[in-house]
């Protein structure tokens, strides 16, 4: 049977061989299967979201918000350890995201309290200018709220949208050209650049995941030689 990067079965040990080498990815796959708590699907969304972010931005903390088990953050910082941590923000932190950091810390002892896990509304919680604000698959109308609290603070930002409601997200007067959802996320692309942020429009694999835009930016204000995305 294919060994599909899009199914929402949860990896566990049994997994664990379908991961040989000693790259990261197969290092990071493998710390998952242990945990035997994410969805297969999570975790491929999780890498090749951050490294194509990684390609862009380094330092800085990373906040994860609506970051559920807080994989895309505990990949950010190992992607690059100049960042000093990572903070993972939701509403309901999943029971089982402590079992994942946890595995994780087993493979990296340099992850041990260096990522927190906080409770709470992203209105609540405070951004830093120097930050990196990352969502994956933030469903629907949430992503804006990430792009808001993100361009309040200055701080650079990547999202991977989803569940794009037409009825919350703003469309602009593009549905009658293309889809609705890619009318949504071009409304944010350019709305990001009336704000001062220069942006880069990425995809990651369909493969993975059909709702596989990847939307990158910073304030032109911090525009100082990025890295060129591959």
């Amino acid at each position: 049977m294919r060994f599909s990067p899009s199914s929402r079965g949860r990896l566990a040990q049994r997994d664990v061989d379908r991961f040989p080498g000693d790259t990261l990815f197969a290092r990071v796959a493998r710390a998952v299967c242990r945990a035997r708590c994410l969805p297969r699907k999570e975790l491929y969304e999780a890498w090749e979201m951050a490294r194509r972010v990684r390609r862009l931005f380094r330092s800085g903390r990373i906040v994860d918000l609506g970051g559920g088990h807080g994989l895309l953050a505990h990949i950010m910082l190992l992607l690059d350890d100049s960042s000093p941590g990572a903070l993972v923000v939701d509403k309901a932190l999943p029971a089982s995201s402590a079992k994942l950091h946890e595995a994780l810390v087993q493979t990296w002892p340099r992850l041990s309290g260096r990522v927190a896990f906080v409770a709470r509304a992203l209105e609540d919680v405070d951004i830093l200018h120097t930050d990196v604000v990352v969502s994956s698959h933030a469903c629907g109308a949430l992503t804006d709220r990430v792009l808001d609290r993100a361009v309040a603070a200055r701080a650079r930002v990547a999202v991977l949208p989803c569940c794009h409601d037409l009825g919350t997200c703003n469309a602009g007067a593009l549905s009658g050209w293309v889809d609705g959802p890619v009318a949504i996320d071009i409304v944010r692309a350019m709305r990001l650049e009336q704000q001062g942020y220069r942006i880069w429009t990425q995809t990651i694999p369909a493969n993975i995941s059909p709702k596989n835009r990847l939307l990158i930016a910073q304030p032109r204000c911090n525009d100082a030689s990025p890295r060129t995305a591959e």
